[in-house]
């Protein structure tokens, strides 16, 4: 969940050729993050393969945002240039054919050579889940974090709505982080209680590396009573990561949605994404 530091500038596609966005669903579980890297085992690299034995040729990719190691997406956008032009149902159907099944692209559309899928973003949102019971479930493991300890939802929401605004994010911030400032725009914030999960939603125009982890870790303490809403301010205002509590896990954390201008991808995101799966799989 770091900033990007794209070598793709916003090139034109060529003649004939067309710019594809794609929206792609993952579990990152089994994944080493986005980011393609030596070792191999990242999503771009399956992603790339998938679409280079679509087109016959090797085509690099953007997203709007790398994700970390064993984090998920429910809404990524990437984009592609392409040397030729096909039907948007025929990427869908193609690339979901060679991909594996803890990855697939949930929709195509072709956009203009000024779309790009970093750039052009003015949003991100991230959904963390946190199942909030006394004993583990199976089924969620690596896609929820859990906490056995009673949480405040309430408490919890009054101290992310301090969030709002623009903020120097220093005390949430890796130690890794490569971003050249530490001043982000939270632009929406919540926590509720959706049956047995604590629900977390942050949505900024950008994030730090690991930013969203760290903040829920004071939220966790702060729901669990051992710190207080006082203590989160100060925390924030500190802009100092090591008084911060520790980094929570990755596995309750998701990408779950990318706004951009309506006239280069129009197509909003479905806010209540992360809420429409509980109510699926909570029954």
């Amino acid at each position: 969940m770091s900033e990007a530091k794209d070598s793709h500038q916003n090139q034109p596609s060529g003649s004939g050729g067309t710019r594809v966005a794609l929206g792609i669903a993952y579990d990152g579980s089994s994944w080493a993050g986005w980011q393609t890297q030596p070792g191999g085992m990242t999503i771009q690299d399956c992603v790339e393969d998938a679409i280079e034995r679509f087109a016959g040729t090797r085509l690099p990719t953007i997203c709007a945002g790398r994700t970390d190691a064993g984090v998920h997406a429910l809404e990524q956008v990437i984009h592609v240039d392409a040397p030729f032009s096909r039907p948007s149902g025929a990427w869908v159907r193609a690339l979901n054919t060679y991909l594996p099944d803890s990855i697939a692209v949930q929709w195509a559309m072709p956009v203009s050579n000024q779309f790009h899928a970093r750039f052009s973003a003015t949003a991100r949102q991230y959904t963390y889940l946190i199942l909030n019971t006394a004993h583990r479930h199976p089924l969620w493991s690596k896609r929820a974090a859990w906490c056995f300890r009673p949480l405040d939802a309430d408490a919890m929401n009054a101290a992310v709505q301090k969030l709002l605004g623009e903020h120097d994010f220093s005390s949430f911030r890796s130690s890794q982080c490569q971003a050249a400032s530490p001043v982000r725009t939270m632009l929406a914030a919540s926590v509720v209680r959706h049956g047995p999960f604590i629900v977390i939603r942050l949505k900024a125009n950008a994030f730090l590396h690991h930013m969203v982890r760290n903040i829920v870790g004071e939220l966790v303490y702060l729901g669990q009573g051992r710190t207080d809403l006082d203590h989160f301010v100060k925390v924030l205002n500190a802009r100092d990561r090591t008084v911060a509590a520790p980094t929570y896990c990755a596995a309750g954390l998701y990408l779950s949605g990318v706004d951009y201008p309506p006239e280069l991808l129009p197509r909003p995101h479905d806010e209540n994404l992360v809420e429409r799966f509980l109510n699926f799989q909570v029954i």
